[in-house]
């Protein structure tokens, strides 16, 4: 992995930052959990922190909204110092996992608690409209007088939506806040807190670990491992061109192979893979290594009963056949390489008639694609 975030850093030049991390790391005693953090939020951007368990992506948003402070470093809001400035001071709002509202309020009490707090205290009627419009916009307006409890999970989200944004936040942070949801009730919610970004035009600033959510939803990813900023960038070009192994393997579904260089001409290698195969492979980021890995995404591979001459081809054996309705995953085994996956679109089935386990079979990789991977630090 790369020692700190410079490339994130760099990709921000010259852009409009509502948000910036400069050389910020936290300490929770003997441990390190953010590194020299380096990253420009931009204004009105959907920027999501995603990484496993344990990779500093709650740290970094925590210090963010200011409930913890950096051991070292400067975190800015609007360009102001926010190290030092506590949470209710700052101008963010937080949705967390189980959404903390307070179950003997109503809907409406709970999306205007903040409004109450402020001092001087506002009119119940300014309170009253704000709460109608926040509720509005959430598509809630006839849930005001209910209690939470009787409520959905995807009602719920939106009460606990409804109070971030009533305050007008220059950043709203949402940790984790579909954990909770099933599957269908989260591709729904992602649409929606996609809709209301937009609407609204607020910095959105999400925390998770489910990729499929960050590349959904996000103008930007920041990738992190190890406390680090890993890699940044679109959705696109983590998938199509990630840095190396770690993001590689953690964003979308990957092959990833070891093989030897024996020739580089225009920004691409010829690679010889374990099994014997040839290839030529574009190089993200040449660094002159002899040996290497190299990633191929399931749907740029395409199977065949015998070899056809223009592609390099695999040899190898069907393990297991998954049909998902709009395409179908194999797992092969090939000497050599181990198991790959390939991910045939429906209508490539129908015109080969498909492959079913303990065939042997050619997987077809054309010239061109793929991706010789930088080393991880």
């Amino acid at each position: 992995m790369r020692s700190s975030s410079e490339e994130g850093a760099a990709q921000d030049t010259g852009s409009e930052h509502v948000a910036e991390f400069i050389d910020v790391s936290k300490r929770f005693g003997d441990i390190l959990a953010a590194d020299r953090l380096n990253l420009g939020i931009r204004r009105g951007e959907f920027l999501s922190f995603l990484g496993p368990s344990g990779c500093g992506k709650t740290t970094a948003l925590r210090m963010l909204a200011g409930f913890e402070p950096p051991s070292e470093g400067t975190v800015r809001i609007d360009a102001t110092d926010m190290s030092a400035v506590p949470s209710h001071r700052r101008p963010v709002n937080m949705v967390f996992q189980h959404y903390a509202l307070f179950p003997h309020m109503t809907v409406a009490q709970n999306v205007g608690y903040g409004l109450r707090q402020r001092r001087p205290r506002l009119p119940k009627s300014e309170i009253g409209a704000q709460v109608d419009k926040a509720l509005a916009t959430v598509r809630l307006s006839d849930f005001g007088t209910r209690r939470v409890w009787e409520l959905s999970g995807g009602q719920q989200q939106r009460v606990a939506l409804a109070r971030a944004i009533i305050n007008e936040p220059t950043i709203l942070l949402l940790d984790e806040p579909m954990a909770a949801l099933d599957a269908k009730l989260r591709a729904e919610m992602q649409r929606e807190l996609l809709d209301l970004q937009r609407s609204l035009g607020i910095t959105f600033v999400l925390v998770t670990h489910d990729q499929e959510e960050a590349l959904s939803m996000s103008d930007r990813i920041c990738i992190m491992g190890r406390g680090r900023i890993v890699q940044v960038g679109t959705p696109q070009d983590l998938y199509d061109r990630p840095c190396n192994r770690y993001v590689a393997d953690f964003v979308g579904k990957a092959n990833i192979l070891s093989g030897e260089v024996v020739a580089r001409e225009a920004g691409q290698a010829r690679v010889v893979l374990g099994c014997g195969a040839e290839v030529l492979v574009p190089e993200g980021n040449p660094d002159g290594r002899r040996h290497v890995d190299v990633v191929i995404r399931p749907e740029c591979l395409s199977l065949s009963a015998t070899h056809q001459d223009e592609d390099a081809a695999i040899r190898a054996r069907v393990t297991h056949r998954t049909f998902l309705g709009d395409h179908t995953e194999y797992l092969l085994q090939a000497e050599g390489t181990g198991l790959l996956q390939v991910n045939l679109p429906r209508q490539a089935e129908r015109t080969s008639g498909g492959h079913g386990v303990g065939d042997d079979v050619h997987i077809l990789w054309a010239a061109g694609t793929g991706l010789v991977l930088a080393a991880d630090d």
